[in-house]
């Protein structure tokens, strides 16, 4: 048998071997064709078969060293590209625009608007390789390449394995154009990810703060999305959300006058995955960001491949700039839904680009106030025409509750009576102050959503969408804010003198409340103060445009009731014709006070019966 001897030179000599080729491997990386094996490195690139396509199942992009296969440049900002409309800046981490100002545009400290800065944003794919690993190339380093097509500025992003192995964002920045195109691409990815399931694009992104007040800038701050080609949705406004939508046609992350909207280039994205988190829980505190919102779309390989493009837009959101794409993007306006939102397109919208091309912008206020308000002066006619009769009719009312105080259903008879002989209805004045509730509401959402107001001054506002400071507070005021604006104290007090006018003659013309019934009176006293204070609190952080809007409106209300009153209603001929009208012979009841009818006797019915 013979004696196994341990070779100590041998030993000696394979550890010098193995010390001087680490040293070679650590001075001299290894080029992407060599296959090296090492046990001792985190690489592990192993050829499986004759053509050297396949690899093994430890491969994986974030195992190999990034001074292999990128480029040596470690600033931040590998290119920048400007023209009229953007400065971009790309970001080799992660191959993604690091910051995107608006070179058109400032906020209400003079600086540039930023819709991507100081790493709001985060643009991602996640996919696994064949050992199931997730890749997620927001951590991966790409090299980067600029050039000019002779139209368009092109960015292109490669993350490589090897020349033959690569991902590719492809940026397509157009001069004169809001819109960025974008495509993400692979070559040689067959052999490296796991085809079977879906990757995952995602999108990140905190909204930057840009006016004065966040609160109100995040009011209108949402994420608006659109699908199945007509219908407009919106994740929650205040607080947290999220959904699972189908059949998109793009969404928006709507900074309240800056929007970055995501479009597909196919029409449609199958399904997303979004979310918005509200970040403004303190305004003097919370102070850089509004909400941040996430996208996650699924996308399917293409031949084992990525191949998917898409555009987004970043810009105003103004509905002349939105019109040029032919995109429905005007929809994530918040001009208000249904009948609201119709008004302000078909008719305001219209209107004030017409009256602003003619004169400055607080004019154009004014002017379309009165217009709006003449177009509603009939209505006041007959709210004021109404409230007349019932003044005139209160003590035969009054009568009539003495008369029938124990019969409440004779009592209601007598009294529909009364009012079809004379031709008056407690409705009557009701129905037109309904009637302009769309209009006003209309109104309300326009005006915080106008984007030509945006940095527009007049008198002492240096801007109508924002507030119009007078003086700083050394403190904050829950609810109301650390200044004070003068068109809203401007509004509270004619809306006060404006409610005590018209508080007069409803009280003249309302009927004394009946068992069981509220006092209209007392209730319409509380609101002639209450409406004022609440006017000059919620106002004071809104556009000075919308408080402009409310004073005039006032103003001309007060106005056109005064002329009416005194110049164009008669109470002597209105008592007289209440009089010829009560004179002549009854009608039948008509159909609505043959149900009302019905219906008293029914609950009547119902009264007896419980009291049995």
């Amino acid at each position: 048998m013979q004696e196994n001897n341990v070779d100590i030179k041998g030993i000696i000599g394979f550890i010098l071997i193995g010390v001087l080729l680490m040293f070679w491997v650590w001075t001299n990386p290894p080029e992407q064709a060599e296959i090296i094996e090492q046990e001792n490195q985190q690489i592990e690139i192993e050829v499986k078969s004759k053509d050297k396509e396949n690899i093994n199942e430890n491969f994986s992009i974030e195992d190999i060293k990034n001074d292999l296969f990128t480029d040596k440049d470690n600033s931040d900002y590998i290119t920048e590209i400007k023209n009229n409309l953007f400065d971009i800046k790309f970001s080799k981490k992660g191959g993604q625009i690091s910051q995107l100002a608006l070179n058109k545009f400032i906020d209400y400290n003079g600086s540039p608007i930023f819709l991507i800065n100081n790493g709001n944003s985060t643009f991602n794919i996640d996919f696994k390789t064949f050992n199931n690993k997730v890749i997620s190339t927001k951590n991966q380093d790409f090299i980067s390449h600029a050039y000019n097509d002779g139209n368009n500025d092109i960015v292109s992003m490669k993350l490589t394995v090897s020349d033959e192995k690569y991902l590719e964002y492809l940026y397509v920045i157009k001069p004169d154009e809001y819109v960025i195109d974008i495509s993400m691409k692979s070559r040689g990815f067959t052999d490296i990810v796991n085809h079977n399931e879906d990757y995952i694009f995602s999108w990140e992104l905190n909204g930057i703060r840009n006016s004065k007040s966040i609160t109100y800038e995040n009011r209108y701050t949402r994420l608006t999305y659109y699908h199945d080609s007509n219908k407009i949705d919106k994740l929650s406004q205040m607080g947290d959300d999220e959904d699972e939508v189908t059949n998109i046609n793009w969404i928006s992350f709507r900074q309240h006058f800056f929007s970055s909207i995501l479009i597909p280039s196919n029409n449609t994205f199958k399904s997303a995955k979004i979310s918005s988190r509200d970040l403004v829980k303190d305004e003097a505190i919370d102070t850089l960001y509004t909400k941040q919102y996430m996208t996650q779309i699924p996308f399917s390989f293409n031949n084992n491949e990525f191949n998917e493009s898409f555009r987004i837009y970043f810009g105003p959101t103004d509905g002349k700039v939105f019109n040029k794409y032919d995109l429905d993007l005007d929809e994530s306006i918040p001009f208000g839904w249904g009948i609201f939102g119709f008004i302000n397109k078909s008719i305001f919208v219209p209107l004030f680009r017409w009256l602003s091309s003619i004169f400055p912008y607080g004019l154009a206020i004014i002017f379309m106030t009165i217009l709006v308000r003449l177009a509603l002066a009939p209505v006041l006619y007959k709210s004021y025409l109404s409230q007349a009769k019932m003044k005139i009719l209160k003590p035969d009312v009054e009568q009539l509750n003495k008369q029938f105080k124990d019969n409440p259903m004779k009592r209601q008879q007598e009294m529909m009576s009364l009012y079809s002989k004379a031709g008056a209805s407690p409705m009557s004045g009701c129905l037109p102050a309904l009637l302009q509730i769309p209009v006003f509401y209309a109104l309300f959402m326009f005006f915080p959503s106008a984007f030509d107001l945006r940095q527009k001054s007049f008198l002492w506002a240096e801007d109508l969408s924002a507030y119009d400071s007078i003086m700083e507070l050394p403190f904050r005021i829950w609810g109301y804010g650390d200044h004070v604006s003068l068109f809203p104290i401007l509004a509270a007090i004619s809306i006060f003198f404006y409610m005590q006018m018209t508080m007069g003659q409803q009280t003249a013309s309302q009927p004394p409340p009946q068992e069981g019934m509220p006092d209209m009176t007392k209730m319409m006293k509380y609101m002639m103060y209450v409406s004022p204070i609440f006017m000059l609190i919620f106002f004071n952080n809104y556009a000075s445009g919308l408080s402009l809007y409310y004073f005039i409106s006032n103003i001309l209300s007060i106005s056109i009731m005064f002329v009416i009153k005194n110049y164009i209603l008669d109470e002597t001929k209105i008592r007289e014709k209440i009089q010829v009208n009560k004179a002549k012979p009854q009608k039948g009841p008509n159909r609505f006070q043959r149900k009302m009818q019905e219906l008293m006797e029914e609950a009547e019915k119902q009264k007896r019966n419980k009291n049995r």
